[in-house]
């Protein structure tokens, strides 16, 4: 059997996405890990760092498990030299551009899954493209209608119904047809990759309260209530809307496979809480697996050693682990 291969992308090359990939290749691995990144810079950034690392140049025909130290690289030059912890938009459409590669070898099948670092979108924006997350910019790549972000951490998925949109918009992004999809793709994704056989989701309301009867908003009234009665009449498993307020806390959680928030902000304080640093990112609904860290890109630490890679070694377990069920 092929060792597993994962296309692993370090991200913002200011950040400290290099140097969690330099801190990982220093362990071995029951996987390929295959860089999309810039040599020169990982390598002055190991130098920085006091850490060795050897890059072996990869083609499709590589087949080892590489020792601890090295890592395969498919190498992407950065338009303009990095310094640690600074930003520079010129290296906007290097990041895309090692994301784009990563995606293709998911999609022709020659990988089986892509781990991410921590991007910066704004950056990417100044840069000239219209980026707004790993999970949108995947879902276009792949031409996916429709995909969920799930982050995860020990005892409790969260899975949201909206994600890298402004607050305002909220409301009208949660309608009957959106939560039809998302749960499905949830139901279906918890059964397939993480072997739930009857998975129970809880779904929080959009409104203080779930709306209390209409009298804080109509949403759970008009909207969520109708589609979740009509998933139960599929044979879905869900409870809720619940008040967001209350539904994390044992006596639901206990009983959950994953609960639905209604927007970003609504379920992700809850779980980074609980979990940052030892929680990922999955996104479902692809055609590939993809995970990711938690965090973001924590510029004050690049190069200086401090960075924590428990939320990228994570990233590439569950990846490994997913991965190896579908073999």
């Amino acid at each position: 059997m092929k060792p597993l291969k994962l296309a692993i992308t370090p991200g913002e090359p200011a950040g400290i996405g290099p140097d969690l990939l330099i801190q990982i290749a220093q362990k071995t691995w029951q996987a390929q890990l295959v860089v999309f990144a810039d040599g020169d810079m990982l390598t002055q950034r190991a130098k920085q760092l006091g850490l060795s690392i050897t890059f072996v140049e990869y083609d499709e025909s590589c087949t080892s498990l590489l020792p601890a130290g090295q890592v395969y690289l498919v190498d992407i030059a950065s338009k303009t030299p990095t310094q640690s912890g600074v930003l520079n938009s010129d290296n906007g459409p290097y990041v895309v551009e090692t994301l784009r590669q990563a995606c293709k070898k998911n999609l022709d099948g020659e990988f089986d899954a892509v781990v991410t670092g921590p991007v910066h979108k704004g950056i990417i924006n100044e840069g000239g493209i219209s980026f707004s997350g790993h999970t949108e910019f995947f879902a276009h790549e792949s031409n996916t209608n429709d995909v969920v972000m799930m982050l995860a951490t020990e005892g409790l998925r969260v899975v949201l119904a909206t994600t890298h949109i402004p607050l305002a918009y909220v409301s009208k992004a949660i309608t009957f047809e959106r939560l039809h999809k998302v749960l499905h793709i949830v139901n279906t994704d918890l059964m397939l990759k993480f072997g739930i056989k009857q998975p129970h989701i809880f779904v929080c309301g959009l409104n203080p309260h779930a709306g209390e009867d209409g009298h804080i908003g109509k949403e759970e009234i008009l909207v969520i209530n109708p589609a979740l009665d009509a998933l139960r009449e599929e044979g879905l498993k869900i409870t809720g809307p619940l008040p967001a307020d209350t539904i994390f806390n044992p006596k639901y959680l206990e009983q959950a496979d994953a609960v639905l928030a209604m927007y970003h902000d609504q379920g992700l304080p809850v779980l980074k809480y609980k979990g940052f640093g030892a929680s990922i990112n999955i996104t479902l609904g692809l055609p590939f697996i993809r995970t990711s860290v938690d965090h973001g890109t924590a510029l004050d630490l690049a190069g200086t050693g401090q960075a924590d890679s428990g939320s990228f070694e994570l990233a590439i377990e569950k990846a490994i682990e997913i991965a190896a069920k579908k073999q």
